[in-house]
């Protein structure tokens, strides 16, 4: 007796929303953070490299791969991009954000959008700004260290865990006033502290440190990096009188720094949480897309949604304990190196200069 033919079943997919069609720009930003233009920028810059080569109707489209990868980046849950009437399977969801944070990761694409400021009119116009908060004159920028929540990895785990016992990238940033990454590197473990990270830094050895930015134009950090020409840092027990007045200026000028990773984190909810993805070079492409997404945004002038108009779900979400207010810091590992006196003596004469 033959066997019987086998008849093959039809695919079944998914209607895909229109949604860049659909819905508005405020609706759009509610859930992907940019409105329309914004969206196509983006596209735009990786449309070539994400374009799928075939003539399948049923292709997901670069501006789709680029929602869904936005979608994920706002809220850091894969299961709410395919179930977001976008129409990907989650199989489909988590290729297309690989291959889209592949892309947007590239150096080409991200030097675009982090420009340090080396020349005497960009400095000026920094310092300008900066000096508007609280009469703190030649600052261009603020850095900090801020740690990213990820799942333990495969190798070296334990070099991933932080000073809070739990595994981490830590990422130095640098802020602008108007709350604009200049740089940002991520590609630490949690252990490493900001003082290594930063002596290891293309800022350190290439940027200040073959005298690319003018004199008389600093950054300010805090007590946990060492003090340098170009690196402000508050005395740990100021005098009365014009230390106490540089460190209340240091102090309200620095916390742009704090601002800014909390205006970033609360951007894009993926760096609140925990980043379950492997290996940990993904998730080091996950936190320089969203830096370089958050400088789009304020090239737009897009604002932050209001806590009560984001549309998912918050349980993962906790305070980053890099932003609390500065008297409740830890202080530094004392494994940092001792700090060279020149920088210390630059800063008294600094401050001589003026605070007195």
């Amino acid at each position: 007796m033959a066997a019987p033919m086998r008849i093959r079943q039809p695919r079944n997919f998914r209607d895909r929303k229109d949604v860049l069609n659909e819905l508005s720009d405020a609706e759009l930003i509610k859930r992907y953070r940019l409105d329309r233009a914004g969206i196509m920028l983006v596209t735009d810059l990786v449309r070539e490299r994400i374009t799928n080569q075939t003539e399948r109707s049923r292709a997901v489209t670069p501006e789709m791969k680029v929602l869904v990868t936005l979608r994920y980046l706002a809220t850091g849950k894969m299961q709410l991009c395919s179930g977001d009437d976008l129409g990907p399977s989650q199989q489909t969801v988590s290729r297309v954000i690989t291959e889209t944070l592949f892309a947007l990761s590239r150096n080409e694409i991200l030097s675009q959008y982090f420009k340090f400021p080396v020349t005497l009119e960009n400095c000026h116009t920094k310092a300008v700004d900066f000096q508007q908060i609280a009469g703190f004159p030649g600052v261009i920028g603020t850095i900090d260290g801020t740690h990213v929540r990820i799942t333990a990895p495969k190798e070296f785990e334990a070099e991933y865990v932080n000073r809070k016992r739990y595994h981490s990238i830590n990422v130095q940033v640098v802020f602008d006033a108007i709350y604009r990454i200049l740089d940002i590197v991520a590609r630490w473990p949690g252990s490493v502290h900001d003082a290594r990270i930063l002596r290891e830094s293309s800022l350190n050895q290439v940027v200040f440190g073959r005298g690319m930015v003018p004199d008389g134009y600093h950054l300010l950090g805090d007590s946990g990096y060492p003090c340098k020409k170009w690196l402000l840092t508050p005395y740990l027990r100021p005098q009365p009188g014009p230390q106490s007045d540089y460190n209340r200026a240091h102090k309200k000028t620095r916390n742009v720094v704090e601002r800014g990773i909390g205006q970033l984190k609360r951007r894009f909810h993926v760096l609140h949480g925990e980043i379950r993805v492997t290996p940990t070079a993904k998730v080091c492409q996950i936190i320089k897309v969203c830096a370089m997404l958050h400088n789009i945004c304020k090239d737009r002038n897009i604002r932050i949604p209001a806590p009560e108009d984001i549309d998912e779900p918050a349980e993962d979400i906790e305070e980053d304990y890099d932003n609390a207010p500065l008297a409740v810091q830890q202080p530094p590992l004392p494994a940092v190196a001792p700090r060279p006196r020149e920088g210390l003596l630059y800063r008294d004469e600094f401050v001589n200069l003026h605070f007195e």
